[in-house]
């Protein structure tokens, strides 16, 4: 007896098919490349080529500005979907693609430059992030001068820097009075990429140091201003955009573990083990969808980014990360010593999916996040 391999989330509107078969059209790319870009920690570039001629990276630009149009939901059924083929591809290309969400919102709440960011979007620029390592207490500094700043640090985490135009990143003023947030183009003098990364998981995604040295950030790029520790509103926007995307990434991957692992066991003298085992995947898996797909019907069409909003996906992110690191355990579990193998084909699930723990803000932050909004509290977190 052979048990069906599924693949929830089915769409169920047919706007959200065309967007999950070109994540399906990338990521057969993605797969074929994903053990050797594994095995030699190099960043995944035939599937960002093939997601650059498919428009997948212009997937949330509005189409009237020339991308796909796709809403956040869309997106996350996208992502779930490319993650199954490989994570370190998809969680590359949600880097991109929760910025280009947060343009959107931009452009939605009126700021000036939003429209010319996603125009380039969709004529193929690629943004990076140092969000990882920023957070809310930047090192970089920016030195003011009489028409803009001179930015000097370095940023850890930049997910698909090989192939990135440019960084969204921040720096603290001397006497740490304020925060700024801009972009910096990678091939500006005095930008420099490190290749640092050399990891457990997600070993594709080349999240290299960027270094930048005394580097001219114009006034007039400044795109928001925040208090030192405080999310405020530049970073409480990208926050609200990160987290169902990512959610949706770490999902996929559980969701390809679980598929897998279903399409080699047998069903024999341990059925009703193998049957309960298969049960609880689905039902771990399908919670943590439904998580994620809430939060977004909460949001609504019309959302603000404020601590309830950032509360909201934050949980449902935590939700999917650690149902997805369950299930990727219980698949090698059904599949027994098997899984041990990287012949297997589980090893890269095993190592990838853990790195969800880590994004900002982790499962425990998350929690003390939530029970401080609950009471009152600015939060601001620890």
């Amino acid at each position: 007896m052979t048990l069906q391999t599924g693949t929830y989330p089915t769409p169920v509107r047919d706007d959200d098919t065309q967007f999950v078969d070109l994540a399906t059209r990338a990521g057969a790319i993605a797969a074929e490349h994903a053990a050797a870009h594994d095995r030699d920690a190099t960043f995944v570039a035939e599937a960002y080529a093939a997601m650059q001629e498919y428009g997948y990276l212009a997937l949330a630009v509005p189409r009237e500005l020339g991308g796909l149009g796709a809403t956040i939901r869309q997106v996350c059924y996208a992502q779930a979907e490319l993650a199954r083929h490989d994570g370190a591809t998809a969680l590359s290309a949600a880097m991109h693609n929760y910025l280009t969400l947060m343009q959107c919102y931009r452009r939605r709440m009126g700021a000036g430059d939003a429209e010319t960011v996603l125009r380039k979007v969709a004529e193929g620029m690629v943004i990076a992030t140092s969000g990882g390592s920023d957070w809310l207490w930047p090192t970089t500094v920016a030195i003011p001068t009489d028409d803009g700043y001179r930015v000097t640090g370095r940023k850890a985490f930049c997910s698909q820097a090989p192939r990135a135009n440019v960084v969204a990143t921040c720096a603290v003023l001397p006497d740490q009075s304020e925060v700024l947030h801009f972009s910096v183009p990678l091939d500006a003098p005095g930008v420099r990429i490190e290749e640092t990364w050399d990891t457990l998981g997600m070993r594709g995604t080349a999240s290299h140091d960027v270094v930048i040295e005394d580097v001219f950030v114009p006034a007039s790029k400044i795109a928001g201003r925040r208090a030192y520790g405080e999310f405020g509103v530049p970073l409480l926007a990208a926050t609200v955009h990160f987290a169902p995307v990512v959610g949706a990434t770490y999902f996929g991957i559980a969701a390809g573990a679980r598929d897998l692992a279903v399409s080699k066991v047998s069903v024999d003298r341990r059925a009703a083990q193998v049957y309960r085992q298969v049960g609880l995947m689905d039902a771990k898996l399908r919670g943590a969808w439904w998580a994620l797909m809430g939060s977004i019907d909460e949001l609504g069409s019309d959302y603000t980014v404020n601590p309830q909003t950032l509360t909201t996906v934050m949980l449902a992110k935590r939700q999917a990360v650690l149902e997805a690191v369950e299930v990727v355990n219980l698949a090698m579990d059904l599949l027994g010593g098997r899984s041990f193998f990287r012949r297997a084909g589980m090893e890269r699930a095993f190592r990838d999916v853990r790195a969800g723990t880590f994004h900002p803000l982790n499962p425990e932050v998350t929690l003390s996040y939530a029970g401080k909004v609950a009471l009152g509290d600015s939060g601001v977190t620890e």
